[in-house]
């Protein structure tokens, strides 16, 4: 195949598939409604045209009646006063006039037969062209519907790709969440244990805080030892007035023998 030959047949091929991702079924639809309506237009121009020529034939051949019919009384009248010269002519223009007649007569039935086809015939497409409507808007409505459907669909696609998108974010934020906990954990742990010094808080060193532990435990001991002396102190107390009640409830002996 030469360069020109394969040249034509991609610009053709590259042509015929711009054509169709251009064209509209519903345009296309529309255009060839409207060429139909067009051509229904013309044949009913035709009809009348047809119906027209009928009516003047018909007007010609009642004015060619009227002058036979006009000439067969002068022929009349003629005989009547003797002149058969006269009436004889008047015969003669009388059937000349009856072959015309009889020509425009013929004329006028196929006048006839022809707008009586064009009217069966613009009856027929007018039907047709009615059936084409109603498929027109059919079809045109089921495009619709699956464009609308596609583009439904197109768009749910994208958004199924930016979820995933954001799926796949929230999925390095939670690791990174989970990392910086664990992390932070593992911090508190070794502050806890000594293993780091809290930097962001106090800046004393072991021996401080080990005196201070000391310091604590030691007024621990002093607050419990005041504790276990206020109990001691408080049942020595009641045990004496347990005793001096019971002391007062002893019967005297003295009073008993006088008595």
């Amino acid at each position: 195949m030469g360069f020109w030959k394969r040249f034509t047949l991609v610009f053709k091929a590259k042509a015929n598939k711009a054509l169709d991702k251009a064209e509209d079924p519903r345009e296309t639809l529309d255009y060839s409604y409207e060429r139909q309506l067009e051509l229904l237009q013309k044949v009913r121009r035709g009809v009348a045209d047809v119906a027209t020529s009928r009516k003047r034939v018909e007007l010609q051949i009642q004015g060619l009646e009227q002058q036979a019919d006009k000439l067969q009384g002068q022929a009349k009248a003629a005989l009547a006063q003797g002149r058969e010269d006269l009436a004889r002519e008047a015969l003669t223009r009388r059937s000349g006039l009856t072959i015309q007649i009889n020509d425009l007569n013929q004329q006028l039935a196929t006048l006839h037969g022809q707008e009586e086809k064009m009217i069966e015939a613009s009856k027929r497409l007018q039907a047709k062209i009615d059936s084409f409507r109603t498929k027109k808007e059919t079809i045109k409505a089921q495009y619709s519907a699956a464009e609308a459907q596609t583009k439904i669909n197109e768009a749910f696609s994208g958004v199924s790709e930016e979820l995933g998108d954001v799926g796949l974010a929230i999925q390095r934020a939670e690791d990174k969440t989970a990392n910086m906990t664990a992390r932070a954990g593992a911090i508190d742990e070794l502050l806890a244990s000594g293993a780091l010094e809290d930097t962001t808080g106090s800046t004393k060193d072991n021996l401080t805080r080990e005196l201070e532990a000391m310091a604590s435990a030691s007024d621990v001991d002093n607050q419990l030892a005041a504790l276990q002396a206020e109990l001691g102190g408080a049942e020595l107390e009641a045990g004496a007035d347990q005793g001096a009640i019971e002391s007062g409830n002893k019967p005297d002996s003295g009073s008993g023998g006088a008595s």
